[in-house]
């Protein structure tokens, strides 16, 4: 079977226990084996599926368009996010799986993002590192109880600290059991974030 984003898989190990899949998905300028390590470290054992953006901005891939820094296309957002919600079934076809956590960096946080407002129920929690609300009037999203960890910086200067602040605030209102932790860190992933990830994941 074919499935529509070129990708990486990696099975779980043989002797790992029952639990979900890790869906990792990079920033600008990453690929399917940006993150591999980061899911690695923080879930040695767990099976991890990692999509390439299928979007090039400047040859650089990403996930959605943006008109500007900061300034998303929505109407493309709105179109990969269905492209990805429907790979990511592919995938758990493909592979046997059940609904992964996402792992998501920048760009790739903004995507998980959209994908639990728009497709709830696709995800089984989201890990957000450096993330936006995707969307100028978010929809409404039913995530009673979905776990979702969302890491900010506090010298971010891409992610202003009260935009993170927003995101979580929207998706705990929308029933999701958020956790937000704001770090003395810039935009890039330290290891602070790789210890919180890896405490949070639901087993």
């Amino acid at each position: 079977m074919a499935l529509t984003f070129i990708h990486r898989y990696e099975p779980a190990q043989p002797s790992a226990p029952a639990g979900s899949p890790l869906l990792l998905l990079h920033g600008t300028g990453g690929d399917e084996t940006d993150l591999l390590p980061l899911g690695r470290m923080i879930a040695p054992r767990a099976a991890l599926l990692s999509p390439r953006g299928k979007v090039l901005e400047r040859g650089m891939p990403r996930f959605f368009r943006r008109i500007s820094e900061g300034v998303f296309d929505e109407d493309d957002l709105t179109r990969r996010t269905n492209e990805l919600a429907e790979f990511v079934g592919e995938a758990r076809e493909a592979y046997g799986l059940p609904a992964p956590v996402a792992v998501g960096f920048s760009n790739g946080a903004n995507v998980a993002a959209a994908l639990l407002l728009l497709r709830p129920g696709v995800l089984a929690g989201a890990a957000l590192i450096r993330a936006v609300v995707p969307f100028r009037e978010p929809p409404p999203a039913d995530l009673a109880g979905t776990p979702v960890l969302v890491l900010s910086g506090a010298a971010d200067p891409i992610v202003p600290a009260a935009d993170s602040e927003r995101l979580a605030a929207l998706l705990t209102e929308d029933g999701a059991a958020v956790r937000h932790v704001t770090l003395p860190a810039g935009h890039g992933i330290t290891r602070e974030d790789v210890d919180l990830v890896r405490d949070w994941l639901p087993a």
